[in-house]
C-alpha cells in the first residue's frame, strides 16, 4: 500500500469516527477504504496500531490513540493584568498526552447533561474526561451509580457517611439508601466554542 493510499486509508477512519464518535469495526473498514478482503483491513490496523493511530483493548474493538496529534505550546497567556510576554514556539504539545497521560485504556468521555456541577464550571454539552480504576478522595468529581441511577457529582465523605454534593446550590446532597458505587473521577472537561 502506498503513503498516500494509507493516509487517505487513515483520513476515512478518523474522520468516520469525529462523525459518530465510535470507531468503525472491520466490515466498516472494508467498505470505508474499498477493500475486498478482511486481511487486508487486518493488515491496515496493524500499520495504524504500528504507527500509534490506534490500538487494539482486549477484545480487539481499535480505540483512537493521537486524534489532535502535536499542537504548537506558544507560553503563557494573562487571565489578569495584561502583560507583555514573548511567543517560544520551540516547544509543542499532544493534547492526547496532556488531557490522558498513560492512562489511555483507562479513559473514556461522557457528555454532560443537566446543571447540577454548573458552579464548578462544568456545562450541559461539555465532555468530560473520566478515568475507571481509581480511588476517590473526598471533594473529587466522580461519576457514580447511586441506588441504580447515574450521576456525576462531588464525592463526599463525613465520617463513616458517604454522599454526593452538587455544584449547584438548587440540588440537594445525594444519600444513598441501599447502594453507591464510583466507577469512575473526573479528570478534565472539554468545551467546544
Amino acid at each position: 500500500m502506498s503513503e498516500e493510499n494509507y493516509s487517505s486509508y487513515k483520513t476515512k477512519i478518523l474522520t468516520f469516527y469525529r462523525n459518530n464518535r465510535r470507531m468503525p469495526g472491520y466490515k466498516e473498514i472494508m467498505k470505508l477504504v474499498g477493500f475486498k478482503s478482511k486481511n487486508a483491513v487486518y493488515k491496515l490496523i496493524n500499520k495504524l496500531v504500528n504507527d500509534g493511530v490506534v490500538e487494539k483493548d482486549s477484545l480487539g474493538r481499535l480505540t483512537p490513540m493521537k486524534i489532535f496529534g502535536e499542537v504548537p505550546l506558544l507560553g503563557i497567556v494573562e487571565a489578569g493584568i495584561p502583560t507583555t510576554t514573548e511567543e517560544d514556539t520551540s516547544d509543542t504539545m499532544s493534547i492526547d498526552e496532556y488531557m490522558l497521560g498513560d492512562k489511555k485504556g483507562a479513559v473514556y468521555l461522557l457528555e454532560v447533561k443537566g446543571d447540577s456541577m454548573i458552579d464548578e464550571g462544568i456545562r450541559e454539552g461539555d465532555l468530560v474526561l473520566a478515568e475507571r480504576n481509581s480511588e476517590p478522595k473526598d471533594g473529587d468529581i466522580v461519576i457514580a451509580e447511586v441506588d441504580g441511577g447515574w450521576t456525576m457529582k462531588y464525592f463526599k465523605k463525613k465520617g463513616n457517611n458517604i454522599y454526593l454534593k452538587a455544584a449547584n446550590k438548587n440540588y440537594s446532597p445525594i444519600y444513598p439508601q441501599y447502594d453507591l458505587r464510583v466507577a469512575a473521577i473526573v479528570k478534565g472537561v472539554i468545551r467546544k466554542y
